[in-house]
């Protein structure tokens, strides 16, 4: 039944933005545009490419007049597609040049830019005997510009530019509106323009003398164009399946850090690993968050001992936009990817505010403030300085159980970066980020700075040094833009001292990444191709009461990726990776990707990849230290990472979306489905035993399942509404049974309203639905210390409202968890925290109840 009303819904809106039959002879029309060739051989060419134009129904080509006749249908055709194919055939238009590539590799005959050959087609045959007895006057073009006024009268146009298209060769008319300037080489389409009025370009052979009037027709007036961006956009054009959440997006929610960052947002799910520490994650496809390969500008960011707490390193008024990937992502990139990218792109240099400052507070005693410049050293130099604190000075325990709501302590994050950029095509630009983050939880009364022998109470307390250091330089040929290389490098220091209970964890990483990406066409443009070398390098030292893990990685690699592009009908993005793992030893990455879209804004895709990383077992489940299990990790191997193979899964992606016009604009309709399938993975095992929790290489099958059905429309002027339902099915072998993840909801529900109204007021609201989730078995506990075996459905709701004041200051406040539920005694055995029953990391809910925030941008 659902398949035929989703079938059914796919013909309506087909049937709704088709034209009808009966009327197409009313969308046809005729038109000529000018395009540059000599022969029969071009003339074959030409008509072939703009036949495969989509609306083009007839085409054909003079070589005498060099103009293109066609039969369109004014629904489909596009003119600058047309231009586009027909210069990607190798032939000038007015608006557009092929590529010099793409020409040079036409027949002699079909030179049309050598002044020999064309004149050879002009007089038959004696190109070669006239281009040598050609006079140099012969080679000059001039000629006078005028301005027409209402009655017919001409004045000369002094100052009125002329160049020669695709040259930088030009000149200016005198004051008699009369200028001269020689043929360059391979030019033949001369551009005359003049302030305040369009511009004209003419096709010269040879010597000439023209004349150019500007009259009040053409005169250019005030236009004013408005669009109000979305605050989401999804990219129909490209292969990957990417949403592209900009700076509007994340100010609809107290968006403190990127962990925050995804509250309107259907395709990332966010949560706490705990009820002690106040550890976020995020899961994509119904897997954890360390599955997600993040980026900061393209370049490693989030991984190894900040898979977790890396996500708070990064402030949300500092973000610019957020690209989200969903299934494998580009080879370039590297081979971590499993269920997808997100890349986090930072306010830049040379186009951030010269000042900017954010300020924030809520009801849970969370202060916070942002300081953000940006300004131009010079013509090629800009810079930035970002600076980031926030601090919870109070203990507050609502729910009465002893131990304190959210963890105290402060957070600090400066970055500074320097932008460069010269007119020759060169960039760089390199940047320094320092993070201090001080936290502590526990009970009511625990002190950090009591040994812990010596202490009544538990508590955790977590500090953490961590710098980082970058910088990246790219250069574009000017005589081939289609050519660019580029180079990155990374690095980091990360230090981390904790302590749980009588539990310590202490852990360093340091780490190096260089990444030489070249990038070019094969021929022309529907062409493309990415290739280069990379580098990982780790090294952790990881110190628990249980013993020591310590390793060293490092990963040299070589990739290649190629784009082919078939007008705006079907793409392909292949690429392969080839790394070697010191641990693991060589391995191949290969991705694939492919588009297709039948009919306009009706977009099939399809995915397949494989993905590799190494789990850092303790810093991407950090919660297991709040609680009494022991921990025991069953490693079989000598040479690896804590004794275990790396986690190896392959992911599969089918996607669907029909864009359509609904209410006052554009909507989305949207259907994804993935398929991961792991070969080999680290199973956290919380069920064989309630007070234990084991690492051990997978046995068995382990797989997610995850459909996804979202709407994106605008029923009415300036209100945008988002809905979606998805559907995980993610299972996993435990002890030899294949049993479903533990604390993931099968099924969720979305729905984000916003409205602006034109007198600069903003209203959002945001509602989330989750269904049951299974809770890692507790039967062997004592009667008080048992949970049920699931939890119940439950839904959330979000509000905010803002105001713009003076253009540039915007006042917002907000609830959240507007009905207040909450998970009911989150801790096991809170009242007897050292005893072997407590347990904080059955998450399933909230755990914090109804919150009022306000802040100002």
């Amino acid at each position: 039944m659902k398949t035929r009303i989703l079938l059914l819904l796919y013909v309506v809106m087909i049937t709704c933005s088709a034209p009808v039959k009966g009327r197409e002879a009313q969308h046809t029309d005729t038109l000529t545009i000018w395009v540059d060739g000599l022969c029969g051989m071009c003339k074959e060419r030409i008509e072939i490419a703009a036949l495969g134009t989509r609306g083009v129904k007839e085409a054909s080509w003079e070589s005498e007049s060099r103009m293109l006749t066609l039969s369109v249908d004014t629904l489909k055709f596009k003119p600058h597609k047309l231009h586009y194919n027909v210069a990607s055939a190798g032939h000038d238009t007015k608006e557009l040049l092929a590529p010099d590539p793409v020409y040079a590799a036409l027949p002699g005959c079909c030179k049309y830019r050598d002044f020999a050959i064309h004149d050879a087609a002009q007089h038959a045959g004696q190109h070669e005997d006239e281009a040598a007895g050609q006079h140099e006057d012969e080679l000059q073009v001039s000629g006078v510009v005028y301005e027409t006024d209402d009655s017919g009268g001409q004045t000369p146009l002094a100052g009125a530019n002329v160049t020669w298209m695709g040259t930088v060769s030009g000149t200016i008319t005198d004051q008699q509106g009369l200028f001269s300037i020689e043929r360059e080489e391979g030019a033949h389409m001369l551009l005359v323009s003049f302030v305040g009025y369009g511009s004209d370009t003419l096709h010269i052979d040879g010597a000439a003398e023209v004349e150019v009037n500007f009259s009040n027709a053409l005169a250019l007036e005030e236009v004013s164009v408005t669009h109000r961006i979305k605050p989401t956009t999804f990219s129909f054009s490209s292969a990957y399946n990417i949403q592209n959440i900009n700076e509007k997006e994340l100010t609809k929610a107290a968006c403190c850090n990127l962990s925050e960052s995804f509250e309107t947002n259907p395709s990332v799910d966010a949560g706490f690993t705990d009820a002690v520490t106040g550890t976020r994650k995020i899961e994509m496809l119904g897997l954890a968050g360390p599955y997600v390969q993040i980026t900061r500008e393209n370049m490693p960011d989030v991984r190894g001992l900040s898979a977790l707490f890396g996500l708070t390193y990064t402030p949300g008024t500092w973000i610019e936009s957020i690209q989200l990937n969903m299934g494998s992502g580009s080879v370039v990139n590297g081979f971590e990817s499993i269920t997808g990218q997100i890349n986090v792109e930072l306010r830049k240099p040379e186009q951030g505010d010269r000042l900017f400052i954010n300020g924030y507070g809520n009801s849970d005693g969370a202060m916070e403030a942002n300081v953000m410049t940006a300004y131009q050293i010079n013509g090629r130099w800009s810079g930035s300085l970002l600076v980031h604190g926030n601090t919870r000075p109070f203990q507050l325990d609502h729910n009465g159980d002893g131990f304190v709501d959210h963890p105290t302590g402060e957070n600090l994050v400066a970055l500074k970066r320097f932008k460069y950029k010269n007119e020759n095509g060169f960039e760089s630009q390199m940047g320094l980020k320092v993070i201090y983050a001080d936290r502590v939880g526990g009970e009511i009364g625990f002190d950090p700075d009591r040994p812990a022998t010596d202490q009544p109470y538990w508590g955790s307390g977590i500090n953490t040094s961590r710098v980082e250091a970058w910088a990246k330089a790219g250069k574009v040929f000017r005589d081939r833009p289609y050519s660019s290389v580029g180079f990155q490098v990374s690095g980091l220091l990360h230090r981390q001292d904790a302590a749980f209970g009588l539990t310590s964890y202490q852990a360093d990483q340091q780490s190096v990444y260089y990444n030489l990406i070249y990038q070019s066409i094969l021929g022309n443009t529907n062409h493309q191709y990415r290739t280069g070398l990379s580098f990982q390098a780790d090294s952790y030292q990881e110190r628990l009461s249980l013993g020591d893990y310590n390793r060293m990685e490092w990963v040299p690699g070589a990739f290649l990726e190629y784009t082919f592009n078939h007008l705006d009908l079907f793409s392909v993005v292949a690429g392969l990776r080839a790394d070697y793992h010191n641990n693991y030893g060589a391995f191949v990455s290969p991705r694939l990707h492919l588009r297709y879209e039948p009919f306009e804004k009706s977009l099939f895709r399809a995915s397949a990849g494989r993905g590799q990383k190494t789990a850092s077992i303790f810093a991407e489940n950090i919660g297991i230290f709040a609680t009494s299990r022991a921990i025991s990790v069953n490693g079989t191997g000598e040479d690896t990472p804590y004794g275990l193979e790396a986690e190896v899964a392959w992911s599969y992606g089918l996607n669907f979306a029909q864009g359509f016009i609904l209410g006052h604009g554009d909507a989305v309709l949207r259907l994804d489905y993935y398929h991961t399938r792991f070969t080999q993975q680290v199973v956290v095992d919380m069920d064989r035993d309630p007070q234990q929790i084991l690492f051990y290489n997978l046995d068995g099958k382990s797989f997610s399942n995850s459909i996804q059905l979202q709407v994106d429309l605008e029923p009415v002027e300036r209100v945008d509404i988002r809905m979606a339902y998805r559907f995980n099915d993610v299972r996993t072998t435990y002890s030899s049974e294949l049993r479903s993840r533990p604390l993931t909801a099968k099924n969720r529900a979305f729905i984000n309203m916003g409205y602006e109204t034109t007198g600069a007021w903003s209203f959002d609201v945001t509602w989330h639905w989750q269904d049951r989730k299974r809770i890692p078995g507790t039967e062997t506990n004592p009667e008080p210390y048992r949970v049920a075996g699931y939890s119940p459905a439950f839904s959330q709701v979000n509000l905010q409202v803002g105001k713009t004041l003076f253009e540039r200051l915007e006042l917002y406040a907000g609830i959240e968890n507007l009905f207040n539920y909450v998970q009911e005694d989150p801790i096991i055995a809170s009242d007897d925290p050292f005893g072997p029953w407590f347990d904080s990391s059955l998450i399933w809910g909230p755990i914090f109840g109804r919150k009022l925030y306000a802040g100002f941008r």
